[in-house]
């Protein structure tokens, strides 16, 4: 049986017969508006407009899947049903009356609904485990131009949901674009693995205290000591090097290390290990001051990925953990896929924030434009998508393409998809 989401798609979008439409009291229905949505407590549908009988109504609109739900969810205790104008009802199993004793004109749609709409919504929900996305064996009937325009707008929508989440930061940090891009950079340099350590090392270490220093060894002794990897005894002078400068810089400042155990190494490829991310940030950090204002002014992504360009430190050419030397020495650069990811997820976001706080639509429409002219992105994601038939061509279907999978296939929430809705109509 499916739930009473269905029928709000089914209402707000008329999909049943209306000709003739009456209500169960036998009067003539004539549906003006069907209402906006509503999302939060209270009836289901505001300001809906109907006629029944010869009567013009303005008011709500509720709908069950049983009218009987009306008694059940204790409706006609709750003032804010009390100007309900229409109960629709799948089934309508007994009447319904308000606080006042009046019967609730009620319509059923049981025998209007076209069955053929309920099979395909069913197919869609209730399809196997296996399937990776509901639709995976209709989508190559849905109209590749149907697809295209629903992937422009959820990039849009990605960016508008991450960009709120940055304006929540934002406000916190009083408007300062900079601190708040030097949180979420380190938060994304830690990956999905060691996003939540990194970014308590950001808040843990303002970016105040950074930009005090400019050399490199007193930013990694700041980064290291407040991360919590120098409370050991290692002997390597690189080491006991960071050791004495972090003992000085945590009496002046007054800093406390988080705590080292929220680092995770398990699943990571070395290149990833927070050893390594923390000395690359330091030199990020060290060569770049106000970043933020550097990338924003930026006009190229070549010109983005220059600013990102960093590596870590000689000692970690031959290491992975202090104090554990390798045979083999080997650069540890922060590799192109990296810096791209980090424009996408990092700087295109910002740049739309940054466009949105100062009203400057050219701003908007550049963070647009980085993702058009990036390369599609390569993830397990993007990858079963090509296998269903759908091909990324640039960075801005990717990121529409997570969203898709994310927060509406992943989710069932086909009612609200433009595929899923293509699908439920054919």
């Amino acid at each position: 049986m499916f739930n009473e989401d269905f029928l709000h798609y089914i209402w707000s979008n008329k999909l049943f017969t209306t000709s003739e439409l009456k209500t169960l009291q036998n009067e003539k229905i004539t549906i003006i508006k069907s209402g906006q949505h509503n999302t939060d407590a209270g009836p289901d549908f505001f300001n809906a407009q109907l006629k029944i009988g010869e009567t013009l109504w303005a008011g709500n609109v509720e709908i069950h899947l049983r009218s009987s739900d009306w008694v059940k969810h204790k409706h006609q205790l709750d003032r804010a049903y009390d100007n309900v104008i229409l109960h629709v009802v799948y089934q309508n199993d007994q009447p319904v009356f308000d606080k006042n004793k009046r019967l609730i004109p009620t319509i059923e749609l049981k025998a209007l609904i076209d069955e053929k709409l309920i099979v395909n919504y069913e197919n869609l929900i209730n399809s196997k485990s296996t399937n990776w996305i509901p639709c995976g064996q209709q989508i190559k009937s849905v109209d590749k131009f149907i697809i295209s325009t629903w992937l422009d707008r959820l990039a849009i929508e990605r960016l508008e949901r991450k960009s709120n989440e940055i304006l929540t930061t934002l406000k916190f940090n009083a408007t300062n674009f900079e601190e708040t891009f030097y949180l979420y950079l380190f938060k994304y340099f830690g990956l999905n693995v060691n996003a939540l350590p990194f970014e308590l090392l950001a808040k843990n270490t303002s970016l105040r205290i950074i930009e005090k220093h400019n050399s490199l060894s007193s930013i990694e002794a700041l980064l290291y000591g407040q991360a919590g990897f120098l409370e050991e005894n290692y002997t390597d002078e690189y080491y006991q090097k960071l050791k004495k400068e972090y003992q000085f810089l945590k009496v002046k400042f007054k800093l406390k290390p988080i705590d080292r155990s929220l680092w995770k190494l398990l699943r990571l490829r070395p290149s990833n290990f927070p050893t390594i991310r923390i000395s690359q940030l330091a030199n990020l950090m060290s060569t770049n001051s106000r970043l933020f204002a550097k990338i924003i002014e930026a006009k190229t992504i070549k010109e983005v990925q220059k600013y990102l360009i960093t590596h870590a430190s000689i000692y970690w050419n031959n290491h992975y953990h202090f104090g554990d030397e390798l045979i083999k020495s080997t650069t540890k650069n922060l590799g192109l896929t990296t810096i791209n990811n980090i424009i996408i997820n990092v700087v295109v976001p910002f740049t739309f924030v940054y466009g949105k706080v100062k009203n400057d639509e050219l701003m908007i429409e550049k963070s647009l434009e980085m993702l058009s002219n990036m390369n599609a992105e390569s993830n397990s994601i993007v990858e079963k998508w090509e296998e269903i038939g759908i091909k990324a061509n640039n960075a801005m279907q990717t990121q529409s393409l997570i969203e898709l999978k994310k927060n509406y296939c992943f989710q069932k929430k086909c009612l609200t998809c433009s595929i899923g809705n293509n699908i439920l109509r054919q």
